[in-house]
């Protein structure tokens, strides 16, 4: 198995001992599956490490300066966005306002579909910043998820043929041609085995590893380009940007890593005992670089909220297995599910939260995994240079980053103010403060802080769906109790921090809340109110992100 996941998690099948048929004890699988696991015979997994590495190798070739782009795939992707731009301008951007939003995000999803692979995992991770992103594009990027237009028949046929080395019918008593969703790196297809298992079926797009790589290609001519010129380029450095994403995306590319990454992330769930979520069985033979055979789950659709209940099935129970294991993954093992998102799970009739698609697998070295331990347990209590420290760790920051002169920047040193008190102008001018005192010490977001970020984003809208009533400040007391009751020996071995002997401090977090003393508690609706009244604020500044190009004659309201 691969290194850099964690003494604990490090080479599975050397450590893993016991009865190779009961997988059920080792993984957290349903307890009767299709079939049973023994990893000593599980060819797929041999080389994986020499895999990873090759990737790891390929990355600063693929992402560096280049006199020109790829030219036929660069004027291609030109003319898509720049048609797209071309008729909202026409018909809905004369119009401002909504109409002028939802048009323009509707015709990029559109040219991001047509495009392909690495534009729609682009729209993916766009879909979940939502607050980072204006509401319209992510709401309508959100049919990239599992919406996307599936490749023919022909072509998953010729897929599979080609990765099992024969027929369809040499090894499916039953393959439907249509598709159970779709998106961009590949789409998935309900079948059965000749020996008469009910499975499900990744199929990788044809000619996806050729194009992925091509347009990052094109993104790393462009990304130079666009600093300090347009708006979105002061949130970060594009160059840095591209070559995160194309550290996300390569791995997806080769279905044996996440099928490894299925196997990884079931034995932390087990290790700890997290009953409440399950990974489906990976098969093991049927797996190869471009298709990925897995058992079949089934349940309730993520936003089913109403069949939930009537199944008896207690949401913010589903959202807690969740978080914790989330959390204990990347915060004690290092490993974690790096892509949530309402069509990567579903609920079974038990209560029990099906986990799906391992392709954004995040990994922390053990260093980085001390730094990610710092930076949750610092917060924790309201330290705010141990978590400045724990970010130059895990490599948001430069390693000589000058942290005093970053916290006197960023006023860490002073009684924090609650941005709803303040006026537009004020909140403008703290991000703007904020954003270059970031940019001057050399700030990027290492691809496991962006898989952390983007499935908090996904939690925060999971609890404003299933339980906006819930009390945040106690939530989060309580995730703290968890971990001081469950991990504080590891926690104090790995940072010299003990939980169970520390208190939880949420001084900092009330006042920027604007929590009168005596006030303890905030719901998730609560929260919510408060951000609109903050973006209000910004949009009659003028500074709201639908500014980028999005806005219409909302940018000189």
């Amino acid at each position: 198995m691969t290194s850099g996941v964690g003494q604990e998690m490090a080479h599975i099948a050397k450590v893993d001992e016991g009865d190779p048929s009961e997988d059920s004890e080792r993984w957290a699988f349903g307890e009767e599956g299709p079939w049973r696991l023994r990893l000593e015979s599980i060819g797929w997994l041999n080389g994986l490490d020499a895999v990873r590495e090759e990737h790891r190798r390929e990355l600063p070739l693929l992402t560096q300066a280049r006199l020109w782009p790829p030219l036929g795939r660069f004027v291609e992707a030109a003319r898509a966005v720049g048609g797209a731009l071309l008729i909202w301008r026409v018909r809905e951007g004369r119009h401002g306002g909504e109409t002028s939003r939802q048009g323009l995000s509707l015709r990029l999803r559109r040219a991001f579909e047509g495009l392909g692979s690495a534009y729609i995992k682009l729209a993916q991770i766009i879909s979940s910043g939502r607050g980072l992103f204006p509401e319209e594009l992510v709401d309508e990027f959100k049919h990239c998820l599992d919406q996307v237009p599936p490749d023919s028949f022909e072509d998953v046929r010729r897929t599979v043929e080609e990765e099992i080395g024969g027929p369809l019918d040499s090894v499916f008593e039953f393959f439907d041609p249509k598709c159970l969703a779709a998106a961009s790196i590949a789409q998935v297809h309900a079948a059965r085995l000749k020996t008469g298992e009910d499975v499900v079926v990744k199929v990788q797009r044809a000619n996806v590893d050729r194009l992925v790589r091509s347009d990052i290609a094109a993104m790393a001519w462009v990304a130079p380009k666009l600093v300090g010129r347009i708006p979105i380029a002061a949130l970060a450095n594009p160059p840095a940007l591209v070559e995160l994403f194309a550290e996300t995306v390569l791995e997806e590319l080769d279905f044996r890593l996440e099928a490894e990454n299925m196997l990884d992330i079931a034995r932390v769930l087990k290790l700890d005992g997290q009953t409440g979520l399950v990974v489906p069985r990976p098969h093991p033979e049927l797996v190869t670089r471009r298709i990925l055979v897995m058992e079949r789950l089934s349940g309730f659709s993520y936003d089913d909220i109403e069949g939930m209940e009537e199944a008896g099935i207690e949401t913010q129970e589903v959202l807690r297995a969740m978080l914790i294991g989330f959390l204990e993954g990347a915060m004690i093992y290092g490993v974690f599910h790096g892509d949530l998102h309402g069509g990567n799970l579903f609920v079974m009739e038990d209560g029990r939260v099906a986990l799906l698609d391992y392709g954004m697998t995040g990994r922390l070295s053990q260093k980085q995994r001390s730094a990610f331990l710092k930076m949750m347990m610092s917060g924790a209590v309201s330290n705010m240079r141990g978590q400045l420290e724990a970010f130059r760790d895990l490599g948001a920051l430069d390693p000589d980053a000058d942290l005093d002169e970053l916290m006197t920047l960023l006023k860490l040193d002073q009684a924090p103010r609650d941005p709803t008190k303040m006026s537009g102008e004020e909140i403008a001018g703290e991000i703007q403060e904020i954003l270059k005192a970031l940019m001057g010490e050399g700030a990027r977001l290492p691809k496991p802080l962006m898989l952390y970020a983007k499935d908090m984003l996904f939690f925060d809208g999971a609890v404003n769906q299933l339980a906006p009533e819930l009390d945040m400040l106690a939530e989060f007391t309580r995730i703290y109790g968890y971990f001081a009751q469950n991990h504080a020996e590891t926690i104090v071995s790995q940072i010299g921090f003990d939980p169970s002997a520390t208190e939880v401090d949420l001084s900092i977090a009330k006042a920027t809340l604007g929590l009168e003393e005596g006030e303890d508690s905030i719901t998730h609706r609560e929260l919510q109110e408060r951000r609109l009244i903050v973006q209000q604020k910004l949009e009659e500044q003028a500074l709201h992100v639908p500014s980028l190009g999005l806005g219409g004659k909302r940018d000189s309201e």
